[in-house]
Parts: structure tokens; C-alpha cells; sequence
């Protein structure tokens, strides 16, 4: 798996090549080198409480090379709560392990950002909720403490600071631009307003019943979460699949992708002035979520992907109208598409605007569809094919110029194939069941899973206690590695194209301030 390591790796039961190991401190940061000389990439790092089992605290990363994942764990004594960081190797891991202070108060060895991630004056700062021994319902007095956002000093700068609230219906999030005139020289990000302590509400749950939870994480990427939770659950099992719910969870994971990119491509269209864009967008996203709630009992596709397989087998009639919807639909994006790209006030808006350079995506590790606008031909369902899409043969879109332009072509490309997988499944949809029995065994077990969603990987990890209830469930959206890009996108840009620049990452606030 890693090759030159010295530890040994188990396979997680699975359709995805995810592997685990237990580390030491010296291979902890041998690892996380290697990794980086292998062209691999952090997919996630996070603590746990591992006192009721072994007495141990732990910190865990999840790295993504060309055979698949690798989950290393390193196992801290109590009350030794220092580990090596690994931010110098991987800068996305910075937030990360700033979270992993706040929740568990393991802290990294190195020099580095001490300010909370997560607490935001809600408790003080020797709590840290996800241990055993607190329950989460305790209650603190606020104590206010100032946020030291990095100063920008000069001739002629100026602070804007924008948010957490918003004039529009957006989630909560702080901007603070550092400007001269309009030409932004910083961003600085403060995130963190929608934490909810799901991580919290995961423990001491039946694997089964918190299924309906992984699907709340963000609600525009519910069947990905409901997907990579439903892989972990069926990895603690060994539970397999039928072929055709198989199928049918790809057409809703195309289906939730389809509705985000009509959506964003819209929405783009409007951040540019240009609302015919928005309109005719907004009319194909709305009668696609109408064909959704016929096809999943929900708009979203909520809670439509259970342990095992999926809760419904829509009618063959369906199918074959989703067929011709698709054709519909493909026709008319493509001719907005002609029309986006011969307009020329949205080409100069569009272009150069929030450029991102392959060089600078690699470094600080920028994943997803905005990693594959900057060059990173990065995406699950190609990489690895997990079933169905060995037999579906996805196309990876790529384009290297980085920018909002770059990312709109991504989202159009991506569309057009998604709306080619989507005809294809429900044509040759194979017979079959659509779920299988999926009960974990009791004992302290491991599981997990991996799912391309729109945004990018989702990643979900589950741990059980001796009795089958989970332990800690850790969920991964990419917006954790691509939120520190946008500060660096919006760089020499100036302020009006920041709502244009940050909808063309569309990245969430709720799925990754759990």
C-alpha cells in the first residue's frame, strides 16, 4: 500500500481500496512524506477517544494514493495529548488538526495556529466535547474572547469584513478582505457558525438507525454522504450489495450532481448580470427535483439510501421518462452552453477571475471539480470504478487554466456526462433486488467509505464499541481542503468579483463545521 513503511495494512471490506494501519510517532511523519512523494493526497485527519476500549486517545489521517486510501492511526497515551502534525507536508491539514484541538484537545507538537476552529466562545477552552467522560448537554457561560485575524498593514489598506450574516439566504461565514481601493491583497476566512455537534450525536447509535444523520451532514450532498455512510456500515458487516441497488444509488448520486450543477451554472450566470442565465437554469434545476421527488419520495433524494441497498425500485414507466427528461434536458444545456460561451460580458467576467494555478492546487491541495479546473484529473468513479461504473466507464473532465471559466466548463462537461449516465443506467438497469440484510456484527469494529459526490470525495469513517454501537463516525466533505483556496483564488481580484469567484468553488459551510 505504502511501500518502505513499516507497518502492516488490513483491507476494509468493501468495493473501495481502503486500507488500514497502525502507526508509531516516527512512521506517523514518515508517512505522511511519503505520501506527499507519491503524488497522494490528505483525504481527511480527525481524533478519537479510544479510553473505554484501550485507554488511548487517537489521531487518524486518511491519505489517497494511486491504490487506494490508506487510514493510519496513531495511538496517543493519556494524558500525553501531543502528536506530530503533518500541516507542513499537506497545509490543507491546518484547520484539521485546529478542529481536532477544539473537539478532542489533541494538539500538534509543531509552532503553529493556536486560535479555535470550532468553539466560538460555546464552551470554554479545556472542554472538549468529543471526549467519553463529556456528554455533550453541558452548559457554559459565555466568555467572549477576541479572534486575532491576521493584520494587513500599509499605505492605502483597509479591512472590509463581510458576514457571518448575509443579506441573502446563504449558511453563515466571516470574510475579512484586506484591500487597497477595490484590488483585494488577503482574505482571511472564519468559519465554524453552523457547528451542531452531529459528531456528537453519532455516538451510542445503533450503525442502522444513523443512517437518517450522515444524510443531514449537508443537504445538497445527502445521497454522497448517504452513500459513503451506507459503505461503512456495509464494511462493518461485510454485507454485499445487490447489483441493481448498486445501479440505482449511482443514478442518484448523478441525479444530486445534475441538480447542483444546474443550479451553480445559473447562479453564475446571475453573479455575472446576466439573469436570462438564472432563469433558464433555475427551470431546468426546479423540474429536476420535481422528477426527483417522483423517483426518491424526496426532492433531494433524502434518506432514499439505506444500509444495504435503497428503501424503493422505481416502476420501469418511471425510468423510461427519466430517459427522455434527460434527453430534453442535455438538449437545452447545450444550448446555453453555446450561449454562455459566445457572451461576451460573461467571458470577461469569467475569464482570469479567481484563477487557482495547478501549481499553487497541488501544493495546498485542492480536490474535487475545483481541483480538476486546475489541472488535478482526480475523481473516484474513474480512478477506481467501484461498482457500477466499472460498467459505466465515466469520462474525468479536466481543464488547467484554473479560473471561474475553467470551472464553469468543468460544470457543464460534468453535466453533460452525468445526464449520459443517468439515460444509461435507467436503460440497462439490471434486474434484480434493491437491498440486502445489513446487520454489523457486535464488538469493536471498524468501517468505512468513499464517495465521489459533486463537490468532490466524501468520506465517512465509523468505529463501534464492544456492544455495536458507534463509537465515533467521522464525516469528510472537500470543502475542508478547498474553503483555504478560495483565500487564495480571490487574491488580486478586486471585491465586486468575490461572490462570482466564491459561487464558482460553491463551497458548504454546514458540511464541514459538523
Amino acid at each position: 500500500m505504502l511501500p518502505g513503511l513499516n507497518c502492516d495494512f488490513e483491507r476494509v471490506p468493501g468495493p473501495m481500496p481502503i486500507f488500514r494501519a497502525q502507526l508509531g510517532r516516527k512512521s506517523w511523519t514518515s508517512a505522511a512524506s511519503l505520501v506527499r512523494s507519491l503524488s497522494g493526497r490528505l483525504v481527511s485527519l480527525w481524533g478519537t477517544d479510544r479510553r473505554p476500549i484501550d485507554g488511548q486517545l487517537a489521531v487518524h489521517a486518511a491519505y489517497a494514493v494511486g491504490s487506494g486510501l490508506a487510514w493510519l492511526t496513531l495511538p496517543l497515551t493519556d494524558p500525553m495529548r501531543i502528536y506530530p502534525g503533518v500541516a507542513e507536508v499537506f497545509p490543507e491539514a491546518a484547520r484539521m488538526q485546529r478542529a481536532v484541538a477544539d473537539l478532542v484537545g489533541l494538539v500538534p507538537e509543531e509552532q503553529g495556529d493556536e486560535r479555535p476552529w470550532l468553539r466560538h466562545d460555546l464552551w470554554p477552552a479545556h472542554y472538549h466535547p468529543l471526549l467519553s467522560d463529556c456528554t455533550g448537554r453541558e452548559t457554559f457561560d459565555p466568555a467572549p474572547e477576541p479572534y486575532a485575524f491576521v493584520p494587513v498593514e500599509g499605505d492605502g489598506v483597509h479591512e472590509i469584513a463581510v458576514g457571518p450574516v448575509h443579506a441573502g439566504i446563504i449558511e453563515p461565514g466571516h470574510f475579512r478582505f484586506s484591500v487597497v481601493g477595490e484590488k483585494v491583497l488577503r482574505l482571511e476566512q472564519r468559519l465554524g457558525y453552523t457547528h451542531k455537534g452531529i459528531e456528537k450525536l453519532f455516538e451510542a447509535r445503533s450503525p442502522l438507525e444513523a443512517i437518517g444523520l450522515a444524510a443531514r451532514v449537508s443537504g445538497d450532498s445527502t445521497v454522497a454522504f448517504g452513500w459513503a455512510y451506507a459503505m461503512a456500515v456495509e464494511s462493518l458487516s461485510a454485507c454485499s450489495v445487490p447489483p441493481r441497488a448498486q445501479w440505482l444509488r449511482a443514478l442518484a448520486l448523478e441525479r444530486e450532481r445534475i441538480a447542483n450543477h444546474l443550479g451553480d451554472l445559473g447562479a453564475l450566470g446571475n453573479d455575472a448580470g446576466f439573469a436570462f442565465g438564472l432563469t433558464q437554469f433555475s427551470r431546468l434545476k426546479e423540474d429536476w427535483l420535481r422528477a426527483n421527488a417522483e423517483l426518491f419520495g424526496h426532492r433531494y433524494g433524502m434518506d432514499w439510501i439505506i444500509a444495504g441497498g435503497v428503501r424503493s425500485d422505481p416502476e420501469h414507466l418511471l425510468l423510461d421518462a427519466i430517459a427522455r427528461h434527460c434527453a430534453e434536458v442535455e438538449r437545452e444545456v447545450t444550448q446555453l452552453r453555446a450561449i454562455y460561451d459566445e457572451h461576451a460580458g460573461l467571458q470577461d467576467r469569467f475569464t482570469g477571475a479567481g484563477r487557482v494555478s495547478p501549481e499553487l492546487a497541488v501544493r495546498l491541495g485542492l480536490t474535487g471539480l475545483a481541483g480538476r479546473a486546475s489541472g488535478r484529473a482526480r475523481d473516484l468513479r474513474s480512478d477506481f470504478r467501484f461498482p457500477p461504473y466499472d460498467e459505466l466507464q465515466p469520462r474525468c473532465s479536466t481543464h488547467d487554466a484554473g479560473d471561474v471559466a475553467a470551472r464553469v466548463a468543468v460544470r457543464f462537461d460534468e453535466l453533460l456526462e452525468s445526464l449520459r449516465l443517468v439515460r444509461a443506467i435507467a436503460v440497462r438497469l439490471p434486474d434484480g433486488t434493491v437491498a440486502s440484510p445489513c446487520e454489523p456484527a457486535p464488538g469493536p469494529r471498524l468501517g468505512a467509505g468513499w464517495v465521489e459526490g459533486w463537490r468532490g470525495e466524501v468520506f465517512v469513517a465509523i468505529e463501534l464499541d464492544s456492544a455495536g454501537l458507534i463509537r465515533r463516525c467521522h464525516c469528510h466533505d472537500p470543502s475542508w481542503q478547498n474553503w483555504p483556496l478560495l483565500e487564495h483564488a480571490v487574491i488580486g481580484n478586486i471585491v465586486p468579483d468575490f461572490p462570482l469567484i466564491n459561487k464558482s468553488f460553491n463551497l458548504t459551510y454546514s458540511g464541514q463545521d459538523l
